[in-house]
């Protein structure tokens, strides 16, 4: 089945400094190197110098002259993530777009970061909410874009409250969804916020839809040694045009909430059947994403569990 090409324009972003995490392959290659094309000046967090540095040669052989940095990171580490912010707060040049891709999903055994925080909660979520405390100041100069990538995941499950960990019993999809809605809630009440302490922030969600990335392939790192059945049916139906998206087309919401004027609080996600793909636009809250006490007290339980505050 042939699709029809599906796409949107990006403005003239020159001038712009852009941070994606995950932005060294999949969708995350895909949104940096957009962001470049469009002028954007990247900067490329990421823990394996290897794949940042095929990335930066992907990015330059599509855009010559594209300006992007490099930078270690490693989102499941608050100690990483804290010695990014010491980097880019000495250089002092103001952050105009965050996009916040990066992520792990469904380990088949429970994982914990470095900081003994469960790994798909811990990278997904905490670190994400670390990272972007440790850049406000940053972000508020340059009155910044941020986008936190959720998922179709977050509109499943709940928080489990009583075991954020899950060292009780794991479940990996449980946790995985638990992660994506807490990352939701932050994402939004990060605008609200913004707008009750005059941060100059805009911040809103994107979800990718269902498309064939890496993030069910193998990944010996996390434990799994081969490619799940899932991503297996996911790139058959996407190679045929059923129903799911692309890496082309699941890197579009992200980049839509990125630069659609005068956005905030909203979600952006693909428009076709059951939002598993097709051209992206905006989209009701997840049911689990739309209450301002969750997400006041995700807030304050993130604060505490990564010790790092935010201005009141």
């Amino acid at each position: 089945m042939n699709r029809t090409p599906i796409d949107i324009s990006l403005p003239d972003l020159t001038g712009t400094r852009a941070v994606v995490t995950g932005g060294t392959d999949g969708i995350g290659l895909g949104i940096a190197a957009r962001l470049a094309a469009a002028g954007a000046e990247l900067v490329l967090p990421a823990r394996n110098p290897a794949k940042a540095s095929a990335a930066v040669s992907t990015i330059r052989e599509g855009t010559p002259g594209a300006v992007v940095s490099v930078e270690s990171l490693d989102l499941s580490s608050l100690d990483s993530i804290a010695n990014l912010g010491e980097r880019l707060l000495a250089d002092g040049r103001p952050i105009h777009l965050l996009i916040n891709n990066a992520g792990v999903m469904t380990p088949p055994n429970r994982q914990v970061t470095r900081d003994g925080f469960e790994l798909q909660f811990g990278t997904n979520h905490l670190g994400h909410f670390a990272l972007v405390a440790h850049l406000l100041p940053l972000l508020r100069a340059g009155r910044a874009r941020v986008t936190s990538q959720v998922s179709i995941s977050a509109n499943q499950g709940a928080i489990n409250w009583d075991d954020l960990d899950w060292e009780k019993t794991y479940n990996g999809s449980g946790a995985y969804s638990q992660s994506k809605i807490a990352f939701g809630l932050f994402g939004l009440e990060l605008d609200r916020r913004s707008r009750q302490h005059d941060w100059g922030i805009s911040s809103n969600l994107s979800h990718p839809g269902v498309a064939p990335t890496s993030l069910l392939s193998a990944r010996p790192e996390i434990g799994r040694d081969g490619d799940t059945l899932g991503v297996r049916l996911i790139r058959f139906a996407s190679a045929r045009g059923f129903i799911v998206g692309t890496v082309d087309t699941a890197k579009l919401p992200a980049l839509m909430a990125g630069t659609t004027p005068d956005a905030g609080g909203r979600m952006y996600g693909p428009s076709g059947f059951m939002h598993l793909g097709g051209a992206p636009a905006e989209q009701p809250l997840y049911s689990r994403l739309r209450s301002e006490a969750d997400a006041q007290r995700m807030w304050r339980i993130s604060e505490e569990l990564t010790g790092v505050p935010f201005p009141s």
